[in-house]
C-alpha cells in the first residue's frame, strides 16, 4: 500500500474514534443533565402541591374563623332570648346577672362561715406535712418513756 493511503486511513480511523469519544462523553453528560431536569421538575410539582396545601389550609382556617362568629352570634342571641323569656315569665331580676354570678368563682369574702374550708395543696407554714411533729399528739402518754428496744 501506498504511504498517502495510510495516512487517510489513519486520519480517518482517528476521526471516528474522536467521533467515538465524543458521543460517549455527550451521552454521560447528558444522563447528569437529564437527571437534573427530573429533579427540577420534580421539586415544581413539590412547590405546587405545597402552594396547594396553603391555600387549602388558608381556606379552612378562613371557614373556622366565619364558623366561631356565627357561634358567638348565636350564643349571644340564646342568651338574649332567655333574658326576654325570664323577663316575660316574670322571673326575679335580671337572669343574665344570675348566670354571671353562677359562673364568677367565688371569693373568699362571699364564702360562708360555717362551710368547711377549701383543702390546700400546701402546708400552713410552722405546722405543714413537712415538719417534724407532723401527726404526733402532745399527750402526756406520748411523753412517758418507753422501754429500750433490744
Amino acid at each position: 500500500m501506498d504511504a498517502s493511503k495510510i495516512n487517510w486511513i489513519l486520519a480517518i480511523a482517528c476521526l471516528l474514534a474522536g467521533i467515538g469519544l465524543g458521543a460517549l462523553g455527550y451521552h454521560l453528560l447528558n444522563a447528569s443533565a437529564a437527571s437534573l431536569q427530573k429533579l427540577r421538575q420534580r421539586l415544581a410539582e413539590r412547590d405546587r402541591e405545597l402552594e396547594a396545601l396553603r391555600s387549602g389550609v388558608n381556606d379552612h382556617l378562613g371557614e373556622v374563623s366565619r364558623l366561631v362568629a356565627a357561634l358567638q352570634r348565636d350564643g349571644e342571641a340564646l342568651a338574649s332570648r332567655l333574658e326576654q323569656d325570664a323577663r316575660r315569665l316574670g322571673g326575679k331580676g335580671a337572669p343574665r346577672a344570675g348566670l354571671e354570678a353562677a359562673a364568677a368563682p367565688e371569693t373568699l369574702a362571699d364564702a360562708d362561715p360555717d362551710a368547711p374550708a377549701m383543702p390546700r395543696d400546701y402546708a400552713d407554714g410552722t405546722g405543714g406535712t413537712l415538719s417534724e411533729d407532723f401527726g404526733l399528739k402532745d399527750d402526756e402518754d406520748a411523753k412517758a418513756p418507753q422501754p429500750p428496744r433490744y
